[in-house]
């Protein structure tokens, strides 16, 4: 069931059992764990929110940060301390709440998660431009087509039936996100601890990293990194799997989940 929190945010919780608060992608919503919450949700407690101006939550109306509200999901919820796991932009948030406040994180694992600072590839900073100037121009439905070709099909794929039908079921939500991204970006405030991309060393909770090896070039570095600058870190490449891995392979990522967090 989705409620609004107190700072006005959708959230939805299942399930019982030890929490992990799944995190969305910065260009879908909570649905895009639909398919490993309901196989969580058995053994955990499992908690979903749409970002600010993702899905259901309404786009802010002043400065925010999303990690303020990531915390105040948490106490709206009374959640001291859970496991955490996020795809993309959902990962990053998870590592910098890992890197700032160690102590509401018993695990991390992060999807595909980008990283501050990164030094992008050609093809992604030509996506970025595209992107801008599809939004500038109000042509929302360019836009639309611009994340499907990059987060969906990806790179190195061929447009085919089954990464069609996922297509359909994101273009919703991406929508809504892009409708909204502007906004997002321009409220967003600067973040008030050091990047947990920055404080590697630091993290000391069991962390998973997974990326698809059909995503863009550029997250399976990343991944690598992050693996090998956290301690213990455990790496798992998704065979055949784009981006939105929760979304493409929810079966193969409830199970290395189930797996990686136990009785966490």
């Amino acid at each position: 069931m989705i409620a609004l929190t107190d700072s006005g945010l959708a959230a939805r919780v299942d399930g019982a059992g030890p929490p992990v608060v799944l995190l969305h992608s910065g260009v879908t919503d909570h649905h895009s764990w639909d398919g490993v919450a309901a196989a969580l949700a058995p053994s955990h407690t499992v908690i979903r929110y749409d970002l600010r101006g993702f899905g259901a939550s309404p786009p802010p109306a002043s400065g925010f940060r999303h990690l303020d509200d990531l915390v105040a999901v948490l106490e709206y919820l009374d959640v001291e301390a859970a496991a955490f796991a996020g795809n993309s932009f959902g990962g990053k948030l998870a590592l910098d709440l890992a890197a700032a406040l160690p102590g509401r994180v018993t695990a991390l694992a992060m999807l595909a998660a980008p990283i501050a600072g990164w030094d992008w590839s050609a093809d992604v900073r030509a996506y970025g431009d595209a992107e801008e100037e599809a939004l500038e121009a109000g042509n929302l439905d360019a836009a639309v087509r611009l994340n499907l070709d990059m987060w969906v099909r990806g790179p190195v794929r061929e447009w085919s039936t089954p990464l069609r039908a996922i297509a359909a079921v994101m273009e919703p939500s991406m929508r809504t996100a892009l409708t909204n991204q502007t906004t997002v970006d321009d409220l967003e405030l600067d973040d008030d601890h050091p990047a947990g991309a920055d404080r590697l060393g630091d993290i000391g909770v069991p962390t998973l990293v997974g990326v698809g090896d059909r995503d863009v070039s550029d997250f399976v570095t990343i991944a690598h990194h992050l693996a090998s600058g956290i301690a213990g870190a455990e790496f798992v490449a998704f065979p055949d799997a784009g981006h939105l891995i929760p979304v493409e392979q929810p079966e193969a990522v409830a199970a290395r989940l189930t797996t990686f967090l136990g009785g966490r």
